[in-house]
């Protein structure tokens, strides 16, 4: 797995980068994969707003992120102003109400908002090398948008190397999607998989231990091995793990809980607490 950032055109000049729709699919020179996954129906040029101060600064930030319109009130311009210059991204100075009316009136802007096109997904195969210490989350049929964003928040928190999702069940990148994940989707790469139980195959010949959370088993996530690379699995609210997902799994794991007054965690709030045992210093 290789370095997931590549340079290439500036995609705020009209390029998409390397990973553009006039090049052919990447194959993995080591294991012979496939084609990289197609973009979900929502990706690849349909435009949408960015709010808020955390989104809009990291997507400047980010030369893969196609950036166009932006719009600030006045009270927020000299925070944004120099780095809208310096990505080249012209500043369009208006009141709350027009943000409002092209965001939307439930998305909390901050009075920023900035017209943007989803990112394009990456493959297992971009990926950096797999190293302890550095998780890998798999998300089976994990659907709701703002989950999946406060997801993407807790692994750029605890340094994941990226959020997995299987693409037929896994929501397109939205403004929700954004606001939750608070410019995370800058930082943490969100690969997308046809098939989960093949990429699952994938992610074991890349060195991986995988670890799926599940309530009803008796290891918990202090049995987990920390001197190798972990990915953790979690499933829908409700539902969990699909079967065969589970029995791709290495090993299964709950979270211990103090008390089980209310039966489990969100599964957001899972995640986050998977995430600081997987990366808790190794006892010697």
């Amino acid at each position: 797995m290789s370095k997931h950032r590549k340079s290439g055109p500036s995609p705020d000049r009209g390029g998409r980068g390397p990973r553009g729709p006039n090049h052919g699919p990447k194959r993995d020179s080591k294991r012979g994969g496939g084609p990289r996954a197609q973009p979900p129906k929502g990706a690849g040029g349909n435009r949408y707003w960015l709010t808020g101060t955390h989104p809009v600064r990291a997507a400047l930030s980010n030369p893969e992120r196609a950036c166009h319109r932006l719009l600030c009130t006045d009270g927020a311009r000299a925070d944004i102003e120099p780095l809208a210059r310096q990505r080249g991204v012209p500043l369009e100075v208006t009141d709350r109400q027009e943000i409002d009316r092209l965001a939307g009136p439930d998305m909390v802007h901050q009075g920023l908002a900035m017209e943007v096109e989803p990112l394009e997904p990456l493959a297992l195969q971009d990926l950096p090398d797999a190293s302890p210490g550095r998780p890998l989350l798999v998300l089976d049929q994990v659907t709701d948008p703002r989950n999946v964003g406060a997801i993407l928040r807790s692994a750029a928190v605890f340094g994941a190397i990226a959020v997995l999702v299987q693409d037929r069940h896994a929501p397109p990148e939205t403004a929700a999607l954004a606001k939750a994940a608070s410019g995370a989707l800058e930082s943490v790469p969100l690969v997308r998989v046809g098939n989960l139980a093949r990429a699952l195959d994938e992610v074991k010949e890349a060195g991986y231990w995988t670890v799926g959370l599940a309530g009803e088993v008796d290891d918990t996530l202090n049995d987990v091995p920390l001197d190798r690379p972990v990915a953790l699995i979690l499933g829908a609210e409700g539902d969990g793990m699909r079967r065969l997902t589970r029995e791709g799994c290495d090993q299964v794991v709950r979270i211990d809980m103090v008390r089980n007054e209310v039966g489990s965690l969100n599964v957001s709030n899972a995640a986050a607490v998977a995430l600081y045992a997987a990366t808790r210093p190794a006892q010697p």
